[in-house]
């Protein structure tokens, strides 16, 4: 077995809990959170081989096949305490909303951003009275066969990826990973050739769209990383946010939205869309965002955001309730083409490309 240390820390507060949902460090989630990012080392479009050696690998409880199997990837955190964010939220900085009220208003960019476990008392609040702070660490310790050196590329994409916990695609519970293996910054942000690992994981958008489950990040027509960096550093976690706030709402209203009933484009991007329900779909329907985000330190120490594609088809059976008016895999890359050339313009998204 190979052992490693590695020193974790939130870049973000972390909306991270246990059963009672409380926040606590636990390490499930951690589990969780290399077993996705295995899927993209490995790279595999078979489903069922993949299955089948994910279950040798991180254990499966199965009566059929192989059987039950037991993880062969070991971990432990040297604290299971709770998190020290509570009580008040504190400033959450605003961000102009054109479709917001009759005539648009500023709101709170780390509630737009984190609504669920944060709601509105009288201002942003946390919903449960309790989250990891950015600036906490812990320890993990993890174990694994010698001849898996996809568990190490695996934390290498969390180190430069990774988000945990509640709405974590947004940002909130942005980690870090700190060991000598670790690679601290994107290849690419220091200047340097695309990493070969970054290279390994990627693949064409049209080829993405292929499949309805994520499994590599995606590449533009030209052959560059669907993946951005703020233009600007930030000297805290709460501006960071505010950055991704403004820009989530900028390329989500690139696509206009009519009467409720049909499925429209920007239904694409994410789904529910307040007061826009599909009738195909109804008020139960949950389609993640494709597009991520993440909060990480640059090689100089300062906070930079970051946005990353992990593209794939609509789930089939999204389409399939859609019926004719399904788009076909030629209408979704132009959708989210709309959105890249949208991030690509420094002038209005204030991100570039890495």
């Amino acid at each position: 077995m190979k052992q490693l240390e590695y020193t974790i820390r939130f870049n973000t507060p972390a909306f991270l809990g246990n059963a009672e949902q409380q926040a606590q460090w636990r390490t499930p989630p951690f589990k969780a959170l290399i077993r996705q990012w295995w899927r993209v080392v490995r790279g595999s479009t078979d489903v069922a081989r993949l299955r089948e050696e994910e279950g040798r690998l991180f254990g499966a409880a199965n009566d059929e096949g192989g059987g039950s199997q037991k993880s062969q990837v070991r971990l432990r955190l040297d604290s299971w305490g709770g998190g020290s964010l509570q009580g008040a939220w504190g400033n959450d900085p605003r961000v102009r909303h054109e479709e917001v009220g009759p005539n648009g208003m500023d709101i709170g960019s780390h509630l737009y951003l984190g609504y669920g476990p944060l709601e509105y008392r009288q201002g942003t609040a946390l919903k449960k009275n309790a989250a990891i702070q950015a600036g906490e660490s812990n320890t993990l310790r993890l174990a694994w066969p010698v001849n898996e050196p996809s568990i190490a590329d695996a934390l290498q994409l969390i180190h430069w990826f990774g988000t945990l916990g509640g709405r974590s695609r947004n940002g909130w519970g942005s980690l870090e990973l700190k060991h000598d293996s670790i690679t601290s910054v994107i290849p690419a942000q220091a200047g340097i050739q695309i990493g070969h690992l970054l290279r390994r994981m990627a693949l064409p958008l049209s080829e993405c769209l292929r499949h309805d489950w994520p499994h590599a990040l995606g590449l533009s027509a030209d052959g560059r990383l669907l993946l951005w960096q703020s233009t600007q550093t930030f000297t805290t976690w709460r501006e960071a946010m505010q950055a991704l706030a403004r820009v989530k709402i900028g390329f989500r209203r690139q696509f206009a939205l009519g009467a409720p009933g049909p499925f429209e484009q920007r239904h694409l991007l994410a789904y529910p869309v307040t007061h826009h329900t599909v009738n195909a779909w109804g008020n139960q329907t949950r389609l993640a965002n494709q597009l991520r985000f993440k909060v990480a330190m640059n090689a100089e120490g300062k906070l930079v955001a970051h946005i990353f594609h992990l593209p794939c088809a609509l789930p089939r059976e999204l389409a399939y309730a859609l019926g004719r008016n399904a788009p076909t895999i030629q209408q979704q890359a132009a959708i989210w083409q709309t959105v890249h050339g949208w991030l690509d313009n420094t002038n209005q998204s204030t991100f570039q490309r890495i």
